[in-house]
């Protein structure tokens, strides 16, 4: 079972100085543009958690509602139900939103065939999944998708007019797994060279240096053949 009144994201705002700086500052730009250019009438978010987007929709449509497997430590979901079996008609939304979500459905495509079905002929399906992570809320971690992946489970399903965006390239990956790894040496150990580890992370800015060097490499070598994450859109045939 999953533990209930899980911790999710609750804020858009991340400085230089957090440690998810480099994976949130290309992955919101993105699902940013893609919301603003895709998403439109009735909305469903699968795996809504705090619901920490719905900023992103504000003025653009006319409902949001979101459904999660569990509630969130906020009490904002909806509709507590799996990805894979939602209790929505047919044809009843405009727009599917599902964000950092697939990775954890074991039936993935089963998730999108519940996306297809919920859509209204013409709407559009916008989600975001991880290339490079490491293993989290484990053990429901079960996959990680390339572009060529994402494109073909897409129109297995029977979805059209898809568009695959890298969040960042790999200079960006690899800032943002060299501090997951460094905050994985310095968290949850009591040897001294945790602590002088975790004393150097935190004091000497490194968090900092690290998130200004990489975004940086990324902008000036841009280099998409690896990415932490990508963000898609696509539409189910009709109007």
């Amino acid at each position: 079972m999953h533990a209930e009144n899980l911790e999710r994201l609750k804020s858009l705002n991340v400085g230089k100085s957090d440690h998810n700086y480099i994976v949130y500052k290309f992955l919101f730009a993105d699902l940013k543009m893609a919301i603003s250019a895709n998403a439109k009438g009735d909305v469903l978010d699968i795996g809504c958690g705090n619901k920490p987007y719905l900023p992103f929709f504000e003025g653009k449509i006319s409902s949001y509602t979101g459904c999660d497997i569990i509630q969130s430590d906020k009490q904002l979901v909806d509709i507590i139900c799996p990805a894979t079996d939602i209790p929505l008609p047919d044809n009843s939304k405009d727009t599917v939103f599902t964000t950092q979500v697939i990775e954890h459905v074991a039936d993935h495509r089963k998730l999108l065939s519940e996306a297809f079905r919920i859509l209204k002929p013409g709407g559009s399906l916008i989600l975001s999944g991880p290339m490079a992570w490491e293993h989290h809320e484990e053990p429901y971690d079960f996959f990680r998708f390339t572009r060529y992946g994402f494109e073909y489970i897409l129109k297995e399903t029977g979805f059209i007019d898809i568009e695959i965006i890298p969040n960042g390239g790999k200079w960006a990956m690899v800032g943002q797994l060299l501090h997951n790894s460094l905050r994985s040496s310095c968290y949850g150990k009591k040897s001294m060279r945790a602590r002088i580890l975790k004393g150097f992370y935190f004091l000497f800015r490194v968090k900092w240096m690290i998130n200004t060097i990489f975004t940086w490499l990324d902008k000036i070598d841009k280099d998409y053949s690896s990415t932490l994450n990508f963000v898609v859109v696509a539409r189910k045939p009709g109007n």
